[in-house]
């Protein structure tokens, strides 16, 4: 199967899985259809998407991590993560707003094909890196969308009626008490990631490590997922403090990662 067709069906399978799951947002009976067999059907564009990926993050005994194959792979790792939570969680409008982004994370690739192979030499220590970095970017993108839907939910609050696409969220505690969670698992995997990048730079990368823009942004953002839950343990931090330092931690780091990217192969063509 070619690549294109292979893109074909994965984004006719997420496009047309997104639009029953709105028709159903809309009924009031997403998160029945959440629980059912259409809940589970996520799960083939999912394996498709990650075949996809496969097939192609490796080219000529490189990793290729383009803008747009970075993406790709940091939207189908966040419904990955919202597809398994659900069995934890009543996700389902999460599900929905996720469901599009995935669609558009798997077309990319073939919209926009630019191939950027990376300069250093793959080992098993450089894609253990990458994989933990990326999971890391896909939880704190998770954050960031739960802190914005915490966001709308609570402007809204005193609004008669709310949008179809709010109905069906879960309650707002249970959002915050999410968001904790996944910050705080994004903030171990982001921790070993500029950890890791520090100690053994020269075993990943195969130079010294170096103290640049990236790495400072980065740092940045650890920071303020820090400070972020010190806050919440020890002086209750909730509400719009969380959404505020959330979104503004999640800022910082794509500016440390995808910002750098998009500068070096969208506008200096690197």
């Amino acid at each position: 199967m070619s690549n294109l067709v292979l893109t074909l069906i994965t984004f006719a399978a997420y496009s047309t899985l997104a639009f029953i799951f709105w028709r159903a947002q809309i009924a009031g009976n997403a998160e029945t259809q959440n629980r059912s067999l259409l809940g589970h059907a996520v799960g083939v564009p999912l394996l498709l998407h990650a075949y996809s990926l496969y097939e192609n993050l490796f080219v000529g005994g490189s990793l290729n991590l383009s803008l747009v194959y970075s993406l790709s792979l940091i939207l189908w790792l966040t419904l990955l993560v919202y597809w398994i939570a659900r069995f934890f969680y009543p996700l389902s409008c999460l599900l929905t707003l996720v469901l599009p982004l995935a669609a558009i994370g798997v077309a990319l690739p073939s919209l926009f094909p630019a191939v950027h192979k990376l300069a250093e030499p793959t080992s098993w220590m450089f894609d253990a890196h990458v994989l933990v970095a990326m999971l890391a970017y896909s939880l704190f993108t998770i954050a960031a969308l739960h802190a914005g839907l915490m966001s709308l939910v609570e402007k809204r609050l005193h609004h008669p009626t709310l949008p179809d696409i709010l109905r069906n969220l879960p309650p707002l505690l249970t959002m915050e008490k999410l968001l904790f969670r996944i910050v705080g698992v994004g903030l171990a995997l982001l921790t070993l990631t500029l950890g890791s990048g520090i100690l053994f730079s020269e075993q990943i990368f195969g130079t010294p490590w170096q103290f640049n823009h990236k790495v400072l942004f980065g740092f940045i953002s650890w920071a303020i997922f820090g400070v972020l839950l010190l806050g919440h343990s020890l002086q209750g931090w909730r509400g719009r403090t969380a959404v505020r330092w959330t979104l503004s931690g999640f800022g910082f780091l794509i500016l440390a990662y995808l910002g750098t990217k998009f500068v070096l192969e969208v506008i200096l063509q690197r």
